[in-house]
């Protein structure tokens, strides 16, 4: 190996695609650990010599590991979300955090309206009734889409995509947000709690992070209602589990579709045996394309930095 590939020793702290890995060994000293940080890296690390961190927004990194970085210069998000990196922190140290705006918000969007889809026509419980036999009893009508009541948490770049993904299925549309924006589809509701009480579906696709920890909380549950269903492709954080649980176990709302969960991958088991929740391994951002874009964002901000150059998806802290 060269010495300017030892010069720029790179630590992975998230699992990486096939692909990523070979572009990522072939210019830079890869340390990949996919489990995270954990307790401790292993002694083989050399983090004295740590470069660029590759993370993303559930993993993060925290203020005292990138102290443990004295040569840290950049931290790479693996997709848009970068809420559990210490920005403000790295700021302070001079290291740049870049992400991957954008790169997977059309597979988001997507996996958002199947779940729609998918819990209103109960193609879950349903096909678990015809493998059981009761193809004769399980046929009672179900909700559907066309001329429901969509609202949206957060009018972001996935929140955009879903309304548009949404007109094709006259589903009036609401949404919610730290401000009206009016370019965008639908009414805007600055009060949660009105949004879901107006709302059949309720889609949460805003940031995570500290200002949204439990934004869907009890109230806004109990207040989409004993029909309402609600789906959550953003951040576990975002939606309280506990008010779910409750909310499910009083059929305050008729299921939930879940890509994301707090504690994740551990999911309380009275979420895994209720009939009417759906819940994905966090997979709504990667398809082939996504994965694509991420990666290319990544080796693009990589390049950038290391040759002195303006990075096109650098995280702007002003």
């Amino acid at each position: 190996m060269s010495t300017a590939l030892n010069g720029k020793h790179v630590l992975a702290l998230i699992a990486l695609p096939d692909a990523t890995l070979d572009a990522l060994r072939h210019d830079y000293t890869l340390h990949y650990h996919p489990d995270g940080w954990g307790e401790a890296l292993p002694a083989s690390v050399d983090l004295a010599n740590v470069r660029a961190v590759l993370t993303n927004g559930s993993t993060g990194l925290s203020e005292p590991q990138m102290a443990a970085l004295p040569a840290l210069e950049i931290i790479s998000a693996f997709g848009a979300g970068y809420e559990n990196v210490d920005v403000a922190a790295a700021a302070r140290r001079g290291i740049v955090v870049t992400h991957a705006p954008g790169a997977n918000a059309a597979t988001v969007a997507d996996h958002a309206m199947g779940l729609l889809l998918a819990l209103a026509r109960g193609y879950a419980p349903l096909t678990e009734a015809v493998r059981a036999g009761r193809w004769r009893t399980s046929r009672a009508e179900r909700p559907t889409l066309t001329g429901a009541r969509l609202g949206i948490v957060g009018m972001g770049r996935i929140g955009r995509l879903i309304a548009t993904r949404a007109q094709g299925f006259d589903l009036t549309l609401g949404y919610h947000g730290r401000q009206p924006h009016a370019d965008a589809p639908g009414r805007y509701y600055a009060d949660l709690i009105e949004l879901a009480a107006a709302s059949d579906f309720l889609v949460i696709a805003c940031n995570g992070g500290a200002a949204t920890k439990h934004l869907v909380d009890g109230k806004v549950l109990q207040a989409l209602g004993p029909n309402g269903y609600v789906v959550n492709v953003s951040r576990g954080s975002v939606l309280d589990t506990q008010a779910l649980i409750d909310a499910l176990a009083h059929a305050a709302i008729a299921g939930a579709g879940l890509d994301v969960i707090e504690d994740e991958p551990e999911v309380p088991r009275a979420l895994l045996d209720h009939p009417d929740v759906l819940i994905t391994p966090h997979i709504a951002g990667r398809s082939p394309a996504s994965l694509i874009a991420q990666r290319d964002a990544l080796l693009a901000s990589l390049s950038q930095h290391f040759a002195h150059a303006p990075i096109e998806f650098a995280v702007r802290t002003a």
